[in-house]
């Protein structure tokens, strides 16, 4: 396996989020519709312009790590390895088009099955989450309407936070909750539960703001290995209903994910 620049990605990808983003918000500011896929979900053109702006980049950082992109789904058995990128260059592509600010931009890098670096980008409200290290995390403000060169980050360390003793604070889909998640947290000791769009679930667990996200709907590796990496570098973990640890490069799934938990600091 290749040995990885990651402080020359990281620097490099903050430009490309940057630049995504900004093509994001012209977007998001416009009329501009949206088709469907195959697997009837929606797509924009926010979309296409945001993962062609990334998928330069990310082959400007490695020309030989395959990058696995929603958008080029379709060519999922030609991107088998241990080690890869994995791309959404619009999650929450519902919340987008009802002009809500909870979507994202994800980029992951996978190695062995584990996501190792992930930077989560939220161009609406201007936030960007991403790893430094294997267990450190940050979070600073980064505005996709300036240069991402012209910006000073003041980036600060993220962590999960212990369950506070009022209760836990659940994060929930806020399209795709389902009866499942609704049994699974009657039987815990939930003082609040809130919903959000796309991966900003996971970031709220590793920023100390909220302590569990459960999962029963589906979801792909793309939509969640970005945030996993960085959930996991703040202390928290993704683990699926065995307790297992949450595995990426599931070809022979298609990259489709299992249910999963998601936890801060899990209560013992």
């Amino acid at each position: 396996m290749k040995s990885f620049d990651f402080e020359r990605a990281c620097e490099m990808l903050l430009v490309a989020n940057c630049q995504a983003g900004a093509a994001i918000m012209r977007h998001y500011r416009s009329d501009a519709g949206f088709e469907r896929k195959g697997d009837n979900t929606p797509v924009t053109m926010a979309d296409r312009d945001a993962d062609a702006i990334l998928l330069a980049v990310l082959r400007e950082i490695d020309p030989e790590i395959p990058v696995v992109s929603e958008e080029s789904a379709s060519e999922l058995d030609r991107e088998r390895g241990s080690q890869f990128f994995l791309v959404d260059p619009l999650d929450g592509t519902k919340e987008f088009i009802k002009r809500r600010t909870d979507f994202t931009v994800n980029v992951a890098l996978i190695e062995e099955g584990v996501p190792v670096f992930g930077m989560v980008f939220a161009p609406a409200r201007k936030e960007v989450a991403f790893t430094i290290a294997e267990h450190r995390a940050v979070a600073a403000r980064l505005d996709p309407d300036r240069d991402a060169a012209e910006q000073t980050l003041n980036a600060q360390p993220i962590t999960v936070r212990d369950v506070p003793p009022e209760g836990i604070t659940a994060m929930v889909s806020a399209s795709h909750f389902d009866d499942e998640t609704e049994d699974f947290l009657k039987d815990l000791p939930i003082a609040e539960r809130h919903s959000a769009g796309s991966s900003l679930k996971f970031i709220q667990l590793a920023q100390g703001k909220a302590d569990l996200y459960p999962r029963f709907g589906p979801t792909m590796e793309w939509d969640t290995a970005a945030a996993d990496a960085i959930l996991r570098a703040a202390g928290g973990s993704v683990v699926t209903i065995d307790g297992n640890p949450l595995r990426y490069g599931k070809w022979n799934t298609g990259l489709k994910n299992p249910a999963f938990i998601a936890w801060g600091r899990k209560p013992v």
